[in-house]
């Protein structure tokens, strides 16, 4: 039995480094979403200066614009499975901060772009570069950052701990949010489009310093013990045991879809939705954002803990029922009469039901594959599905709503992730384990 340290003593500072990792976790997660997601934010802005609106039409730039932003998702299964393995063999924390590296110059390169009337096709080339960046860091992001947290909580609160991952990526969609309402009331069109439109990526350039001494703390505090250490599984391993859970990574799959439509349609789509589709003031738009996503924000740790009382597996099916049954009523009560009004109403009722199976199945993720390749796994699982149903979902809704005539086409989309998420929790055994938080810590899962 190994003896204990100064640092584990009750009431010492293990849980004080545990407390610098959780943050550490959670604000590097914040960041790296905020980064990814700002261009989502901006992406009316960004259409106008990088996409030249006389030459090819103003459809056709709405659907390049969205293919833009899904370039992004096309380098995330290389980099979950670059940073995933090299999470497994030589820790998460690292892979993390590993990770911010590489977003911190994906977001240099945003912010200095020069718009396409200068630069030409070179700033689309510049634009197109640091998305590609930027889905190779945050595509490892999602996997060491939702296994580190997950392997540093107490027993009894992996759910807790796990739904904080989910709790990282709201908070960047509420900074983003802010920032984009912010840099559109305050400056007039002519400033958002010289220069303020940048504020957001020079922000995160800005708080990047302070993100990254915590991630390293954090990496420094777990390295030297204060709590479980990572996996140490060499690459062989992990692809060893990543392989023999083929099973386990397809139902992942499903949930990971039903997680991704809520994300890049209810949340990263929905001012190009309001104010290309349903021309509803952009300002405003970012307002309905910061509402929502503050009323997800309570909603996801709420049902973290609740999984750590009750059986994960019934919270994510019944928020997905609910969530089934209430969305095609409620784009058709939104489109059928457009405000703001009714906006904030469908994307709070979104949120709340969509936050309770988002607080539970990250780590309902974890517990679905071994120890040995968790990272990888993860990264797999998350990224494949990511790419190609979440990375152009902005341009194939576009599209079906133009295609269709029907303003209620996200919808859709909408409904068929949700139902991928159910078809994967019913294919689970009927009998499987509850796999609660003190279920799993006496199993060593």
């Amino acid at each position: 039995m190994r003896a204990t340290s100064d640092n584990e003593k009750p009431g010492g500072g293990r849980q004080g480094g545990r407390g610098l990792a959780v943050l550490a976790a959670i604000s590097g997660n914040a960041f790296e979403w905020y980064d990814f997601g700002a261009f989502g934010f901006m992406t009316p802005v960004i259409s106008a200066l990088f996409l030249p609106k006389a030459q090819l039409g103003e459809a056709t730039v709405v659907l390049l614009t969205t293919a833009l932003f899904g370039v992004g998702f096309v380098t995330r299964p290389l980099g979950g499975i670059v940073l995933g393995l090299y999470g497994d063999r030589h820790g998460h924390q690292r892979a993390m901060v590993l990770g911010m590296v590489i977003m911190a110059a994906a977001m240099a390169l945003m912010a200095f772009a020069p718009p396409y009337r200068t630069g030409g096709i070179v700033s689309v080339a510049i634009v197109v570069v640091a998305r590609l960046l930027q889905g190779f860091s945050v595509g490892g992001e999602f996997a060491t950052s939702t296994t580190s947290l997950i392997e540093m909580a107490p027993p009894g609160r992996r759910g807790f701990f796990g739904s904080w991952q989910m709790t990282g990526q709201v908070l960047a969609q509420i900074m983003g949010a802010a920032l984009g309402y912010a840099v559109t009331t305050l400056f007039s069109h002519a400033q958002l489009y010289a220069y303020a439109w940048r504020i957001p990526f020079l922000f995160g350039l800005a708080i990047l310093p302070l993100v990254f001494v915590l991630r390293r703390l954090g990496a420094a505090r777990r390295h030297a013990g204060a709590f479980a250490a990572d996996a140490g599984a060499s690459a062989g391993t992990a692809l060893a045991s990543l392989l023999g859970q083929r099973r386990q990574i397809l139902t992942g799959m499903g949930l990971v879809a039903a997680s991704t439509v809520s994300f890049y349609i209810i949340y990263a789509y929905v001012v190009t939705y309001a104010t290309t589709i349903l021309h509803l003031p952009m300002a405003h738009s970012y307002q309905v954002q910061l509402v929502a996503a503050g009323a997800m924000v309570l909603v996801v740790p709420f049902s973290g803990y609740l999984s750590d009382l009750y059986d994960r597996r019934t919270i994510m099916t019944a928020s997905l029922l609910l969530y089934a049954v209430m969305t095609l009523p409620l784009y058709a009560w939104l489109v059928a009469a457009p405000s703001i009004a009714r906006l904030v109403v469908v994307q709070i009722a979104l949120s709340v039901t969509s936050g309770m199976f988002l607080g539970t199945y990250c780590t309902f993720l974890v517990e679905l594959v071994s120890r040995e390749a968790r990272a990888t796994a993860l990264a797999v699982m998350n990224n494949v599905v990511v790419l190609l149903v979440g990375g152009f979902a902005q341009f194939i809704v576009t599209w079906l709503v133009r295609a269709s005539g029907l303003k209620i086409a996200p919808s859709f989309f909408v409904l068929g992730g949700v139902l991928m998420g159910l078809a994967a929790l019913a294919s689970l055994p009927a009998r499987r384990p509850r796999m609660r938080g003190a279920e799993c810590a006496r199993s060593g899962a």
